[in-house]
């Protein structure tokens, strides 16, 4: 199974992130040829080679007009307050309307705004493929949720403003069209390393995290430390947010590539993201079991809430028949998920079941890395699901495929099995 690792001990940022999805490519120079010819009016990418602690790695500059954006935490450095506009580890490309958080424009600049339907049609109108375009409208949209919680705001009246925001158009579709390219999976990262301190934007001083990115890192694990500055802006916490299938430690995994983006600032750390690119044959993860006693609902009224569950992605649900206060029969009905799912699901069981309470147990999970395949027959289309992992190796033929062709014979599911095979063979 195809894994991508993001190691966030420094944070993250649109720009960081991209550079260390570059590191991972053959062909880097290719995707930013791409992104050249995109069609953002104005904006050029390029990568430079960087070093921080010993450790050598890439530089992602995104230029507006020729120039690159600049963040500047509190209290301002003299010699980290450049008159020019560098691409900062800790820039927020993507606040809007008074929310320039995280730039320090030295340079008078005359700023037109533009709202998230103006945003929308830029994206659609880029010269990506269609997935590309709408992972990054969905990110998008998430910065702009965040923004409208942070400042009390309708986020149809959210304005960005329009050098930031090209910049973040650009940083955030480099990322999801780095991600189409590798296709990982399932994408793993660390907890997220906020930074701690203050960021100066158009409003004041804020704390760090920004309110922004404190809202799109809710139920994401996350540390402040001795690092004093913006390590996660809100346009990386919203890139996080979208892709990431599980925060935990790193997986079990055999590593193929590893990549390197670097920000511009120094600490007494690599300031940088690390991502690990690789394969590994049988999954392990951190799942949830969410669960809750029922004994006044009707077997049918059980299994409709069953298929509502699986139907919103659970991993698995089952029931359980126990025994319950005043020696009640009930049913015991537990649902498997992820992190990211938790929510949902929890909403889902408080609108189908009578329950009034629901548990939540943590448990790693360790599976077979599976696929599936379809093989043609004599017999129509068959699908086989493999199975491989720990020492072993095995396949099954989908229920469905084997129940149409004993139909149609008048015969067992295992004399359909053994036509299958003999065929296949």
């Amino acid at each position: 199974m195809k894994t991508l690792y993001l190691d966030l001990q420094m944070g993250a940022a649109g720009d960081m992130l991209a550079a260390a999805l570059l590191e991972l490519l053959p062909d880097p120079d290719r995707v930013l040829d791409r992104l050249n010819r995109a069609g953002l009016t104005g904006i050029t990418v390029k990568t430079e080679a960087s070093e921080k602690c010993g450790i050598r790695g890439t530089h992602f500059r995104v230029c507006v007009n020729g120039e690159e954006e600049e963040s500047v935490d509190w209290p301002v450095k003299t010699q980290e307050h450049t008159h020019g506009h560098s691409h900062d580890h800790d820039q927020d490309h993507a606040h809007g309307h008074s929310h320039d958080h995280g730039h320090d424009h030295t340079h008078e600049h005359e700023h037109h705004h533009s709202t998230l339907a103006d945003i929308e049609l830029i994206i659609k109108g880029l010269d990506l493929p269609e997935k590309v375009k709408k992972d990054a409208i969905a990110v998008y949209r998430l910065l702009a949720e965040a923004e409208g919680a942070a400042h009390g705001t309708e986020v149809s009246k959210i304005h960005f403003h329009e050098v930031g925001m090209m910049d973040a158009i650009m940083d955030i579709s480099a990322v999801c069209l780095l991600i189409d390219e590798l296709k990982p999976e399932r994408i793993f990262a660390s907890p997220v390393h906020v930074g701690c301190g203050q960021v100066r934007c158009a409003h004041g001083i804020l704390p760090v995290p920004a309110p922004a990115a404190a809202f799109l890192l809710k139920d994401v694990p996350i540390y402040g430390g001795a690092v004093e500055g913006e390590l996660c802006t809100p346009t990386g916490a919203a890139l996080l947010k979208y892709f990431v299938d599980s925060f935990s430690g790193m997986p079990v995994m055999q590593t193929k590539q590893i990549g390197y983006g670097m920000g511009k600032k120094d600490f007494p750390a690599a300031n940088c993201v690390r991502a690990v690119f690789g394969e590994f044959g049988a999954e392990n993860e951190e799942v949830l079991e969410l669960s809750c006693n029922v004994d006044d609902m009707t077997a049918e009224a059980i299994g409709f809430a069953m298929e509502r569950l699986l139907e919103a992605g659970a991993l698995d649900v089952y029931t359980i028949p126990i025994g319950m206060k005043k020696n009640r029969p009930g049913t015991l009905i537990h649902v498997m998920c992820r992190e990211k799912q938790k929510e949902e699901l929890l909403s889902l069981l408080f609108r189908y079941t009578t329950t009034l309470g629901v548990r939540e147990n943590r448990f790693a999970r360790y599976v077979l890395d599976r696929k599936n395949e379809t093989v043609k027959t004599p017999y129509g289309e068959v699908r086989i699901k493999k199975s491989s992992g720990y020492g072993t190796e095995r396949e099954k033929y989908e229920y469905d495929d084997l129940a149409r062709i004993a139909k149609e014979k008048n015969i067992s599911l295992g004399q359909a099995a053994d036509l299958i095979r003999k065929s296949v063979e």
